[in-house]
Order: C-alpha cells, then structure tokens, then sequence
C-alpha cells in the first residue's frame, strides 16, 4: 500500500506553483505529525455535507450514499437546523411553539440507519445562535438594538447567546438527534454576530465584553458536553477558517484552542473564496486555494495541544465571485491540508453537487 503522505507528495508535483522542495519539507512535516500519533487517534474522515433537505429525500440520499461510497468516502454531515432557525428533528416543545419544525426528514432513525448501513459516520449539524425563527417569534430571546427593537444582521435576527433558554432549545434539538441515532454532533454559528452594525447589538449581559463573550461560548460547548457525551455522542464546532492562526477571538468570540477543548472535532471552514485579499499575503485566495489552506492551517496544530487529528476542517467544493472550482481546485486543497499533515475533512457544496473526480485514489479509505 502506498503511503498517503509521500502518495500525497508526489500528486502535488502536478500542480502549479509547488517546488519539490517544498514538497520534501511539507511531506516531513506530515511524517512527522503521522509518528507522533498512537492507537487511540481514530482513523481519518472524509465527507460530505448534505442539506436537510437532500438528506430527507429518498431518491436523492440513496443517490448520494451511491456516490460517496464510490469515491472511498466514510462521513456525511447532515443539517439538521439552519441559520433561518428552521430545524428537521421533531419532538421538541418549543420548534412546535414557534413553528420551526419542516418534515424534511420524514423518518429520522431510519435516514440515519439508512447511512449507518452503508458504513458511514453520521454527523448532525445545528445551526445555533444566528437563528431567525427563534429571534422573530420569541423576541425576549434574541439580540436587540439599543431602541429594543431587534437587531438584525443583514436580513436576519440573531439569538442572544447569554441567554440560557436557548442554549436549552439547542440541546433539546440535539439530544434528539442523538436518540435517533447520530454518531456526532455539530454545533454551527457557535459565535457572536460579525456582520451589520454589530457596536448596536445588546445582549441580556449587561457588562458583556469580549472576555465574556469566549467565556459564554466555552459555557456552552462545557453544557452541551456534560449533557450529551452521556448519550454516546461526540462534540464538534464549525468555527471561521481564520481561528485557525487569529488569537483575538475575531470579534465573535470564536479562540479554537479555548473551544477545541471542549469537543471531539474541530471543522474550520476553509472557504478560500471567504478570505479577503491579500490574506496570509495571499493576493487573490479565491484563485489560490492551495496556498490558502496550507498557510491557514500551520498554526492549528498548536492550538490544539498538538493533536492534529481533532482537526477536520470543511473545504470549498463550489464556485463563488467569479472563480469557478473544478477538479484540480478541490484536489489541491485537500491535497494541501494532507501535506500539512491534516487527514480529515468536510467537502461543502450548498446545492449538495460534488466533483467526485477530485478525491484523490490516496484519501480513499475503508468506511468505519
């Protein structure tokens, strides 16, 4: 069997811009971080996400499960509440109060089953505080503006994270995506609003700060860990692809060393069409994805204790502002989180649309 790492290496003479120097010194760094690794570093998870909706659907989830097994791949994440605060997993008494229950998912434990069965490692993802429904229909729980009306951020209303009541309605929602079967469990929008006029936000925390928002995060993940690792499930966050080398907390509380701590997986998401210019000296990331994940991800080990594996970050698998990505433009980013000795991750395509054909032959592996 060929080695991945060196496997890796040699793919990446074929793309542009890469010298085989850099190639020796990065598949060094993989190597490196592959020894160091023991028994209980579960092995890598490649995956897609699925919308709520696709998964819901009959034809389109065994269409799905057809192609994710061709390509070698043993991980789907599937939404199961989303920004608009619209949620798949029925049951829980405030959804049916405010109306944010869609059968989506007519049979839940069976879709779930329906994954199990053809090997794959099920991951739930909710959508937290960036949660319209919520906001708009229980308005006592959301974000307000100095005037009392809500706060929006562009369209959208937002939850107040300091407030406990919604912290419950999450784990209620996540608990019974548990019950159903999920592995995983992945909090989304785990952050303070980043976008709109965010110096007229106003939380229920009076004396809020920016210490107090990382804390009120880490809270949350120490609530959700406390009451759902006792179910059987493993804790993940998506975070902004920045954590991963930022150690302001970005203004959204978001420090992934703070938060890593608290769960299993951490997915940053690594859009490089969602990195500024210029970024990490980058001048166009969008058309550079390869350079952009390989400098995003060279502080992320550190800030996980070392423990590599616990990273899974999400990566672009769709076109944006003009650059369209193909084969050779997904390839080369998982290719460049492999090199930085990062084995796990999450492609992303809103439409549930993949290139299959960018999976290298190296990152197929044997499903769980």
């Amino acid at each position: 069997m060929i080695n991945p790492f060196f496997g890796a290496a040699l793919l990446v003479l074929c793309l542009p811009g890469v010298s085989p120097a850099q190639v020796a010194a990065s598949t060094e760094t993989a190597a490196i971080a592959a020894s160091s690794s023991t028994a209980a570093v579960p092995p890598p998870q490649h995956g897609v996400h699925i919308s709520g909706w696709g998964a819901g659907s009959v034809k389109t989830r065994r269409r799905l499960i057809g192609d994710i097994k061709a390509a070698g791949l043993n991980t789907v994440v599937i939404a199961l509440k989303e920004y608009d605060g619209i949620m798949f997993v029925p049951g829980v008494p405030l959804a049916k109060e405010i109306g944010s229950y869609a059968r989506a998912i007519p049979d839940l434990p069976g879709m779930v089953k329906e994954f199990h069965d053809a090997g794959l490692y099920t991951v739930g993802r909710i959508a937290l505080f960036k949660d319209d429904t919520l906001a708009r229909r229980k308005p006592e729980l959301a974000v307000h503006r100095p005037d009392g009306s809500l706060w929006l951020d562009k369209k959208c209303a937002w939850a107040d994270p300091y407030r406990k009541e919604v912290w419950q309605y999450n784990i209620d929602i996540a608990s019974r995506a548990v019950a159903a079967g999920f592995d995983e469990i992945q909090f989304d929008y785990i952050r303070f609003p980043a976008d709109g006029d965010v110096k007229n936000c106003r939380y229920s925390k009076k004396d809020r700060s920016k210490q107090t928002d990382a804390a009120d995060l880490v809270a949350f993940l120490d609530f959700a860990r406390t009451t759902l690792k006792p179910m059987g499930a493993k804790l993940s966050i998506a975070i902004f692809g920045l954590t991963t080398t930022a150690n302001d907390g970005m203004g959204i509380g978001q420090h992934l060393d703070a938060m890593g701590s608290q769960v299993d997986y951490v997915s940053p998401m690594m859009y490089p069409s969602h990195y500024h210019k210029g970024e990490y000296g980058i001048p166009d990331p969008n058309r550079d994805p390869y350079k952009t994940i390989h400098l995003g991800l060279r502080e992320a080990s550190d800030k996980l204790g070392g423990e590599i594996w616990r990273l899974r970050p999400y990566l672009q698998d769709f076109s944006l502002f003009g650059v369209h990505y193909g084969p050779d433009k997904v390839k080369a980013q998982i290719l460049a989180a492999q090199r930085m000795g990062v084995n796990s991750w999450i492609l992303w395509n809103p439409q549930n649309r993949y290139t299959w054909s960018a999976i290298p032959k190296e990152e197929k592996n044997e499903t769980h």
